[in-house]
């Protein structure tokens, strides 16, 4: 087990503080302090750990193998965004060193695809080559022109709509995509102030409004409280005596009004995987992002399995070995997953360890 030093747990609670608002101007000093994460999505001493065999490791491996793509962040189904992040992975567990000018060759060649897209297709992208140039450990100056590119995009106004903006406008996955990505830069530029405020908005998704509630909203048929809607409905939830417990409304919705049995409605699953993907960046971070509104990601894919009848199926099972690794359930059955939308290789990055039984609690 990792043991925590003091100051580190002293730095992690003041930042789950400042999440909660509870910090005073007078605290300012360590809002503003530059924000330290050992490895955005994973470091490299957890990637020593993991096995170099296996079904996971074998299928990571060989997209590891195969040339990438042509980056192009404006473009929501090119799946050239997992690819870099396989070969990053890769790289950073054997060292191999043409995997890594891969990497580096596609991080910067990133740069300004954005441009025409959708904030849609920047968010479900860019958080994956965000995580690969942190794996691998840019050159300077090519890390200084990522920088300066990633201050600039989280602003970048993409058919009226900016990252920031999405994120906390759009209660859905288009928000929680956006979401994902703003945490990742925010993570890779030290930038406590973006991440904090990035929190605060995240929590108020899971339903804490008096973190933040300025969405915008569409149908409240799925909502538990259309007076204050959320965008995951909170615990004891029903409707017409069935369960709503752990629905997402805002994309819930798609299918059409509340009925019974509920619709299977794909676009959840798209919302979960922007917010799992937040999740893990804000936890290591030093926010307690798995217990906030009760567990609120936890009774959402409990109620797709037990409610719904609708469990995750193609590139939407790459988050259960994330459930299972920061809840300790059993929802994944240990066979190959495919990467998703934004992130993916959970299978090897993540159902090889144990649950992180030295968590800070705040």
């Amino acid at each position: 087990m990792q043991k925590r030093s003091w100051a580190s747990v002293a730095t992690h609670y003041a930042i789950a503080l400042v999440a909660l608002g509870t910090l005073t101007a007078c605290d300012d000093s360590a809002s503003s302090a530059p924000l330290q994460i050992d490895g955005i999505w994973i470091s490299r001493a957890e990637l020593a750990e993991l096995p170099l065999s296996g079904q996971a490791w074998a299928q990571l491996l060989q997209v590891a193998r195969v040339p990438a793509g042509r980056p192009d962040l404006a473009d929501q189904k090119r799946g050239t965004n997992v690819r870099i992040l396989a070969k990053a992975l890769v790289h950073a567990r054997t060292g191999d060193r043409t995997l890594r000018y891969e990497v580096i060759d596609g991080v910067m060649s990133a740069i300004g695809t954005e441009k025409g897209g959708r904030t849609l297709s920047l968010g479900r992208k860019l958080i994956a080559y965000v995580i690969a140039a942190d794996l691998v450990k840019l050159p300077p100056d090519e890390d200084q022109r990522f920088r300066a590119w990633l201050r600039d995009v989280l602003n970048r106004n993409l058919k009226g709509r900016t990252l920031r903006s999405t994120h906390e406008s759009r209660p859905n996955n288009w928000g929680t995509h956006a979401g994902a990505s703003r945490v990742a830069v925010a993570a890779y530029l030290g930038d406590r102030r973006e991440i904090e405020r990035a929190a605060r908005v995240f929590r108020g998704w899971l339903g804490d409004r008096e973190s933040y509630a300025d969405f915008d909203w569409g149908s409240l048929s799925w909502q538990a409280d259309r007076e204050r809607p959320v965008g995951i409905n909170p615990v004891g939830a029903t409707r017409d005596g069935h369960s709503i417990d752990g629905v997402l409304p805002d994309d819930q919705r798609r299918a059409g009004i509340f009925t019974w049995p509920p619709p299977k409605e794909n676009y959840v699953y798209g919302a979960l995987q922007g917010a799992l993907a937040q999740a893990v960046i804000l936890s290591r971070a030093g926010f307690d992002v798995w217990e906030w509104e009760e567990r609120a990601l936890l009774r959402a894919l409990r109620w797709l399995h037990e409610e719904a009848n609708f469990p995750p199926a193609g590139d939407d099972v790459w988050l259960l070995p994330l459930y299972d690794h920061f809840y300790a359930t059993n929802f994944w059955n240990g066979a190959p997953t495919q990467p998703g939308k934004n992130v993916g290789w959970t299978g090897w990055t993540h159902g090889n360890r144990t649950h992180p039984s030295d968590k800070t609690q705040f």
